[in-house]
């Protein structure tokens, strides 16, 4: 996924009918794992980012093991917010899994899976994303999430997403 995770989160919440602090929960966690680009870009660009430990379910299963208890535990109110954080994170990681390749496996395993391999068909990698057919997935969910954000008329009907 090159440009869907953000639309991808706007669309988790309003699935869930989430606001303020749930929704920006949402948001965060559909592109926290992409915070590894940062390092991958600045500092070390010759290991693949989908390698880097935002982006390793298991990592973030034990880190939802502590936090989503101990949120239950001690601050009940904020526990939305966090089970939201973490859908949106594993959101992510499947969204990844097509094309991208996700440790699914670790600390097994540190094979990525991925389903499709996108052939590295022009000069650079972004272009053969953009220009494979996985990437007409990537304009649906920004298109359904930009019909969401225009559609005021459905933000008012009560029972709608």
């Amino acid at each position: 996924m090159l440009i869907a995770h953000l639309p991808s989160g706007y669309l988790l919440g309003r699935a869930t009918q989430a606001r303020g602090a749930v929704m920006a929960a949402a948001l965060f966690g559909s592109v926290a794992p992409d915070l590894d680009m940062i390092w991958f870009t600045f500092v070390d660009s010759s290991i693949h980012h989908h390698r880097f430990w935002p982006h390793i379910p298991g990592i973030w299963a034990m880190i939802a093991a502590v936090i989503l208890p101990s949120t239950a535990i001690l601050g009940r109110r904020w526990l939305p917010v966090a089970a939201t954080f973490f859908a949106a994170i594993l959101m992510h990681l499947i969204l990844d899994t097509p094309t991208g390749g996700v440790m699914w496996l670790w600390p097994f395993s540190d094979q990525l899976f991925t389903l499709i391999t996108v052939p590295p068909t022009q000069s650079h990698w972004a272009l053969s994303f953009l220009l494979h057919w996985t990437f007409a997935a990537e304009l649906a969910i920004c298109a359904a999430a930009l019909w969401l954000l225009i559609d005021k008329r459905g933000a008012r009907r009560p029972g709608r997403v």
